[in-house]
Parts: C-alpha cells; sequence; structure tokens
C-alpha cells in the first residue's frame, strides 16, 4: 500500500501513520516522531511541501484515474448468473432458512441488491479505484441507516450494519449507495430522471460533505454534522415528517418491550424469571445443550467488552435463550437472542449473530488491496462498526459459540429506521443526499477527507460519472433479479414468499 492507502492504525506500538514529515528520527530533533501519530509538517501554516499535502496528492490521483473513468460497470466475462450467485452466497447458513432468504430477495430488484452485496463485490472489482482505502460498510445500501439510541438514550441517525466491513476502496461503498437510490426510486413509481437525480444527489452530498469535513480541524471534522443539524445540511426537509414519525416509533423499540410481547412468566416451580415463547418462523427456543452454549459463551464476551460497562451486566441474570430470523443478507446465518433480566424484572435483550468472513474478502486482492487475517470475525465486525459510527452501542463485543464467530450486541435499543420503499417520489432525492452526507462522516473516520476531498473536487464530474454508473448498474440488478424470479417459478431454486 502507498501512503494514500494507509488509513487504519495498526497494532499499537507500530507506525501506521502517513509520512508527511521529516523529522525522521530522534537525532538532533528535540521532540522525535511518536509511532501512532502524524508526522510533523515541514512548514505549519505555509507553502512549503504544498505539492505533498493531502489535498493536493488526491488531485494528483485524477491523472491516473480520471473521475469520468467511473461512469461503467466492468462485468467479468465469467460472472454467475444470478441463481449461482444467490446459491452460492447460501453456502455454511441454515439450510432450512435458504429459502426464506431467496424469497426476500425475490421480492424486488432492490432487495435483490441487499442481498448480493458478494455479487457486486466481485463486479466492483474490475472498476476503477484511487488506491485510497477506508473502512467500509461493505453494505451500503439505502436500507442500512438509521435511528439508535446512545448511552443516554438520545438518537444518533448513522450506519448501521456492518457484516460487511473491511477495509477496501471507498467508491465500493459510494457506488452501492448510489444504486440503492437509483432502485428505491424506481420501487416507489419515480421517473428514470428522477432515479438518476437520487443517485447525483447522493454523490454530491458525500463529495460535498468530503469537503467540508476537509477544511475543518481534526477533532471537529470527527464529530462534525450533528443530527440535528443533518436534515438542513442536505436539504432534507421533504424528510423531516418521516424521521419524527420514526423517530417516535424507535423511543418505544426497546428490549423491554420485545421481552413483553416474545416472552412469557415462568412459575416458580420451574425457576421463575421469563422466557421466549416460539413464533415461528422468525422467532423460535432452541434446545437446552445450544442454550447452555450460546449462555455460555457470554463468559468470554464479558472479555471483549469496555471494562467500566462489566458492573452493569453483573446487575442482569441469563434466562433464556431462542433463535431469530434477521434481515434479507442475514438470513441463515445463526442469530440468538439472549433474555437477561435484572432484580427488578426489567428485560435487556442481546442479540448474539454469527459473524461470516465479508463477502467482498475474495475481491479485495483484485482491486489491489491486501487481505490481512482478521483474527476473529466478529471481532472485525465490532471494531469496523466502531471505525466508522460516531457513537456505538455500549454492549458490542464478539464471542464464540461451537467454533464459530459471533458478534454481541444490545437487541432493539431504541432502533427505527426510514423504509426507503416506503418513500414518496419527492423524498427520494432527499433521503440520497442525507445517505451520502452520512457514508462520507463514516468514511472520513478513517481515510483522510483531505485526498477524496482532493480527488472529487469542486466541481460535479465525480458526480455525474457516479450517477451513470448507479444507473447501469441498476439496469443489471434488475435483470438478475428477473432471472431469479424466473428460476424460483421454474421451481430451480427453492423461495418461500412474504416472510
Amino acid at each position: 500500500m502507498d501512503d494514500n492507502q494507509v488509513v487504519v492504525p495498526g497494532p499499537r506500538g507500530t507506525d501506521g501513520a502517513q509520512d508527511g514529515g521529516s523529522d525522521s528520527g530522534s537525532g538532533g530533533v528535540r521532540v522525535p516522531h511518536v509511532p501512532g501519530f502524524a508526522r510533523r509538517a515541514a512548514v505549519v501554516g505555509g507553502t512549503a511541501g504544498a505539492a505533498a499535502s493531502p489535498k493536493a496528492r488526491g488531485k494528483a490521483l485524477r491523472e491516473r484515474v480520471p473521475r469520468s473513468a467511473h461512469r461503467q460497470p466492468a462485468l467479468a466475462a465469467d460472472r454467475p448468473d444470478a441463481v449461482r450467485a444467490v446459491e452460492e452466497s447460501n453456502r455454511d447458513r441454515v439450510p432450512e432458512l435458504a429459502p426464506i432468504r431467496v424469497g426476500r430477495m425475490a421480492a424486488s430488484p432492490f432487495t435483490f441488491l441487499r442481498g448480493a452485496a458478494g455479487l457486486m463485490a466481485q463486479d466492483l472489482a474490475g472498476t476503477p479505484v484511487t488506491g485510497i482505502a477506508a473502512q467500509l460498510c461493505g453494505d451500503a445500501h439505502a436500507a442500512n441507516f438509521g435511528l439508535y439510541g446512545d448511552a443516554r438514550g438520545r438518537l444518533v441517525m448513522d450506519l448501521n450494519d456492518f457484516d460487511e466491513t473491511v477495509v477496501g476502496p471507498w467508491e465500493w461503498d459510494l457506488k452501492r449507495l448510489a444504486t440503492s437510490l437509483v432502485l428505491v426510486g424506481r420501487e416507489v413509481g419515480a421517473s428514470e430522471e428522477v432515479c438518476r437525480a437520487a443517485a447525483f444527489d447522493t454523490v454530491g452530498a458525500y463529495r460535498r460533505t468530503m469537503r467540508l469535513l476537509a477544511r475543518l480541524p481534526a477533532l471537529d471534522a470527527w464529530n462534525a454534522i450533528a443530527d440535528e443539524e443533518l436534515v438542513s445540511h442536505t436539504d432534507a426537509r421533504d424528510l423531516l415528517g418521516t424521521l419524527e414519525r420514526v423517530s417516535a416509533k424507535a423511543r418505544n423499540n426497546t428490549s423491554a418491550r420485545f421481552a413483553a410481547r416474545s416472552t412469557e412468566a415462568v412459575t416458580d416451580d420451574e425457576g421463575g424469571g421469563r422466557r421466549f415463547v416460539d413464533a415461528p418462523p422468525v422467532l423460535r427456543r432452541v434446545p437446552d445443550a445450544e442454550a447452555a452454549a450460546v449462555a455460555a459463551s457470554l463468559g468470554p464476551y464479558l472479555e471483549t467488552v469496555s471494562e467500566d460497562r462489566l458492573p452493569l451486566l453483573a446487575r442482569y441474570a441469563v434466562h433464556d435463550v431462542a433463535f431469530r430470523v434477521v434481515g434479507t443478507g442475514s438470513v441463515g446465518t445463526r442469530s440468538y437472542v439472549v433474555l437477561l433480566l435484572d432484580h427488578r424484572g426489567e428485560a435487556l435483550v442481546l442479540q448474539v449473530k454469527e459473524a461470516r468472513p465479508s463477502a467482498l474478502l475474495p475481491h479485495l486482492p483484485t482491486a489491489g488491496y491486501t487481505v490481512p487475517d482478521p483474527g476473529h470475525e466478529g471481532r472485525r465486525v465490532v471494531l469496523g462498526q466502531k471505525r466508522m459510527q460516531v457513537v456505538s452501542d455500549i454492549l458490542l463485543g464478539w464471542t464464540t459459540v461451537e467454533g464459530r464467530p459471533f458478534q454481541v450486541r444490545q437487541f432493539r435499543n431504541r432502533k427505527g429506521s426510514v423504509d426507503p420503499a416506503a418513500l414518496t417520489v419527492d423524498q427520494v432525492d432527499d433521503y440520497g443526499r442525507m445517505t451520502g452526507a452520512l457514508l462520507a462522516r463514516a468514511h472520513a473516520h478513517s481515510a483522510d477527507p483531505r485526498l477524496i476531498a482532493g480527488y472529487c473536487g469542486k466541481n460535479e464530474e465525480f458526480d455525474e460519472a457516479v450517477a451513470a454508473f448507479a444507473v447501469s448498474y441498476a439496469d443489471r440488478t434488475t435483470a438478475d433479479h428477473a432471472d431469479l424470479l424466473t428460476a424460483v417459478r421454474a421451481g430451480r431454486i427453492a423461495a418461500e414468499l412474504g416472510v
């Protein structure tokens, strides 16, 4: 990797900083360079070394990768058809849940895209990249943004799904998001002009936000665009009513509310407390041995949680475990909910969700990115999430259940999301601008915003190119979805619709 790519700190005691200065070592220097921190510029605030500034380096990348080069997808000759891609992505999932996953992907071209992160990564691997690396969401489509509660119960809006997170080309996240806005627009009945404009606005908001962050002091940029400023920053006023309704719903979307609906009291003779109630096919209690294995995994999980949270968890007792089907792309992964009760019988529910290798991983070398060993896939997910979000779940951690890696997090900690398929035509471009800005903020936590801003520039050339890509790839996704539907109707692949 060159200095445009080194964005994520390495292990403590190693130098993950970019080499932007001349103070190489301690000889003759009063204060030597400290690994893990940036190097001092030769002239602070001056013009010396301006040609080597991050902004200038970003701008210079246009010579190698013109911004207009992002217009077209580059599909490989050996690209699998839609059915084979879905079948391959179902490998090592719970077999009896595969038809539910296929059914959800078959619902629309947008839901197909949601379940096809690996297929899109394969297609993106042949597209131009600048070489600037960022911590990626890996699945940055329109439905993976939402509200959640911070430690004090205040609502935060940000990316909220990190199963595929990995360090890679920032362009991949942005192109996936822009494509999803085109498909959302089509699903809600918008004209092709409006759909393309939504993608264009998404990229434009990303570019403008990155330029804003590049001008700010580092600490201000890290915490920039408070959620109460997001609507005005992105001119998303048509979304105000929708966001207010989602926020009101999110405030009531708690562990206690879920437990009240999904559990029943247990008699004192049976041990007291509460237990989950079967609600097939989405929720089912598990055999005793499986429940015991999941419960026992919470011991090692405690070693991954911030130490100051341990006294809080120590006030809860583990009462029951159930299996719960989740998401679209995640259907078929092993996912449990664990019921904890405090001394008053108030519930806290943890989700223990299998962490599979990122679907992007096999395709990163093709794009010129190294693939480090994550060590533990749950750790990869948790650290990726913390690197991208402004504030994260205070109980995030990871563990292993019967040899499989899992992530652990709060279940329904005031979570809420805008359903992209329920947007009005007038709201699609507003939603695109808002999510584009949020993605820029998330990427700027790992990639230097000056590099990306320098590359994207002031004009709309980059916006136009990625919008053209988004329309073209949305057409490809629509064709893939049609192929999947044909296969479902012909009985070539099993699907359970409407679940």
